[in-house]
């Protein structure tokens, strides 16, 4: 059993939690927040993978539980807007910053039972992801790669080459900010669906601490390869397993060829990974879009289309943007869409926030202008909107 590392557990029983409230002190600060790193106009840019975005009014670094909770009830208590940060590589912060309260999530701690996982909020996931590979268990072996910390994944849902952490997840720790609370959130409370949940519907209430998973011991083997392309690279049928860690390696380097995966170099992986997500659409929306695909490309031409439950249909955003003329490469400026992969809009060095929304914005409506279909943005944005 590995046990933690510096980062407290949360008080779970409520009754604890408010005997943990930090107290004032004579000037009315909370003495829990004494010793957190806290910086004033501080640069929020190197703190995204876009690298993009202005100064917040103040950041704190929180490097456990309680200080985390404390700097959220700072800000709740007087009211100052609060700007939850992780690995950062989900945000779109505006050009002229953040005008309240950023909090870093810096906690570290990673606990492995048998086959039951426990991360704290700010482990960084893609080193979670190798542990566990090497510890000969499966589950989340395909999502290696993903840039951000662990606290962040199950607000998206995060999910890649045929896995997503909704099916391994069995609670989220969180605080309330309207109980004023610790929680833990079972994963049939979660409403997880495609890079959904309940945290990202109700983005101002929870601020995730922990997350508890289940894996599988299959004997150092991956779970049942969903993916097409991940099979098909490794010469093997969907629903097959491999050697978790030959799983792993593989999706690593299908991200990389990609720009999925950072790498300070190389300006493809200046981005949140996918921007816009996979359009999901009723029958009636998708036989209007296979219409207009017909129309444009020939009746010969068929539309990507996945069963998404309930009588819908997913199609690719990437087929979108590439087959409305958003080619890799795409864009003369300072942002533009990545040489590897159109679903990628990057920072090539030196651009603004309302580069990459100018970029979003012209993708956003050529899609719209050849098939009808508006693409939705995935990153998380701050001060800004498409």
């Amino acid at each position: 059993m590995t046990t933690w590392s510096p980062s407290e557990r949360p008080p779970v029983d409520p009754a604890h939690d408010h005997a943990q409230r930090p107290r004032p002190d004579r000037r009315g600060r909370s003495r829990t927040l004494e010793h957190v790193q806290e910086l004033h106009d501080a640069p929020l840019a190197p703190l995204t993978t876009f690298r993009l975005g202005g100064p917040a009014t103040r950041l704190i670094t929180a490097t456990t539980d309680a200080e985390v909770i404390a700097a959220v009830r700072a800000a709740d208590d007087s009211g100052t807007p609060l700007l939850v940060i992780g690995g950062g590589s989900n945000l779109v912060i505006a050009d002229k910053g953040f005008d309240g309260t950023a909090l870093r999530i810096a906690t570290q701690g990673f606990e492995l039972d048998g086959t039951r996982l426990e991360l704290a909020a700010g482990e960084t996931w893609t080193d979670a992801v190798a542990r566990t590979v090497e510890a000969g268990l499966a589950g989340i072996e395909c999502l290696a790669g993903i840039p951000g910390s662990a606290g962040a994944t199950p607000i998206q849902n995060v999910g890649a080459y045929g896995q997503e952490v909704s099916s391994t997840i069995t609670e989220v720790v969180a605080y309330d900010r309207r109980t004023h609370e610790t929680v833990v959130i079972p994963n049939a409370e979660c409403a997880f669906s495609y890079r959904h949940s309940r945290f990202k519907a109700d983005p101002d209430r929870f601020v995730v601490l922990r997350v508890r998973f289940e894996l599988e011991d299959a004997q150092g083997m991956s779970a049942p390869l969903k993916y097409p392309e991940t099979a098909r690279t490794l010469g093997v049928e969907a629903g097959e397993r491999v050697p978790a860690a030959v799983a792993r390696e593989t999706v690593l380097k299908l991200r990389a060829g990609k720009g999925m995966v950072l790498d300070p170099e190389d300006h493809d992986s200046w981005s949140a990974g996918s921007f816009f997500t996979n359009p999901i659409l009723t029958e009636a929306e998708f036989t209007a879009f296979h219409a207009r695909v017909a129309d444009r490309l020939g009746p010969d031409v068929a539309p990507p289309a996945f069963p998404a439950g309930d009588g819908r249909v997913k199609t690719s955003a990437a087929w979108l943007i590439d087959r409305a003329g958003f080619t890799k490469g795409y864009g003369e400026g300072r942002a533009r869409i990545s040489t590897k992969h159109t679903l990628a809009l990057t920072n090539r060095g030196g651009a603004t926030t309302e580069d990459l929304l100018d970029l979003a914005r012209e993708v956003v409506a050529g899609v719209r202008d050849a098939f009808g279909v508006t693409l939705v943005n995935e990153p998380v944005t701050v001060g800004v909107s498409l």
